[in-house]
């Protein structure tokens, strides 16, 4: 590190469980994140702010006036724009010195298998369950840790699959794949504003720690966030051994 950047990620350093080498680590890391709507915004926005050297976002969709409520990485300006471009803006703007690499498209296939592989750690900020398990498949098949997280009304959640760890359960493992599974979204629905910042900070959070190996991670637990009563309460889960994604040979 530079004397600028030992200035501008001093406040990181100056923290034990840090220090230089866990900033270094930040600097060198790749992270993936996968939405880059209310959940995506401030879990980019604080991985940028943060120090870690790049930052890949994946987003098909464009910036809409109603997005603006709770996806605060977009601005008026940028209705009409693709979103990862928008977000390259305003991530250049916090921190000129964090890469960004926009990828306007809907990750599938081997081109999300090739991501995840690229990546250090992926962030789940996507609204729907095939995207969820799209992902969570390539972070088995490439065991890469995952930080998941999802958000609608008052209600929130979030929690960490560190597949790097042949114990580790899966997002599958927790939320198993079933056709009859009634999507929920916040076009119909809706959805508290601070709730995306908050668990999207968390997601942030939990990446962080995974990339620079501090503290304990979310891996076996989910974390639910009842904004209503502002209530969070930690549900222990285990890897499913007869899971059809994490079981048998894959891992």
């Amino acid at each position: 590190m530079d004397d600028d950047q030992l200035l501008r990620y001093s406040r990181h350093i100056l923290l034990p469980e840090i220090g230089v080498e866990g900033q270094q680590a930040l600097l060198e890391a790749r992270v993936l994140i996968v939405g880059a709507g209310g959940l995506g915004s401030p879990a980019a926005m604080y991985l940028a702010a943060g120090g870690v050297g790049t930052i890949a976002i994946a987003d098909h969709d464009t910036v809409d006036l109603t997005n603006l409520q709770r996806q605060i990485m977009h601005s008026a300006a940028m209705i009409g724009a693709p979103k990862v471009e928008s977000a390259r803006a305003t991530l250049h703007r916090l921190n000129p010195l964090t890469r960004i690499e926009p990828l306007q498209a809907r990750l599938e296939g081997r081109t999300l298998d090739e991501q995840v592989a690229a990546a250090d750690v992926v962030l789940d900020c996507s609204d729907n369950f095939a995207t969820r398990h799209a992902v969570n498949r390539a972070c088995v098949h490439r065991r890469k840790p995952l930080v998941s997280g999802a958000a609608i009304r008052f209600d929130g959640q979030v929690s960490v699959f560190d597949l790097r760890r042949p114990e580790s359960a899966c997002y599958h493992c927790l939320f198993p794949e079933a056709e009859d599974l009634e999507e929920v979204r916040c076009a119909v629905m809706g959805v508290f504003a601070p709730i995306v910042g908050m668990i999207g900070t968390t997601q942030a959070a939990e990446a962080l720690k995974l990339i620079m190996g501090c503290g304990k991670s979310l891996d076996g637990r989910l974390l639910l966030l009842d904004g209503l009563s502002m209530e969070w309460r930690s549900v222990a889960f285990g890897r499913d051994p007869g899971c059809a994604v994490c079981g048998g040979s894959l891992r």
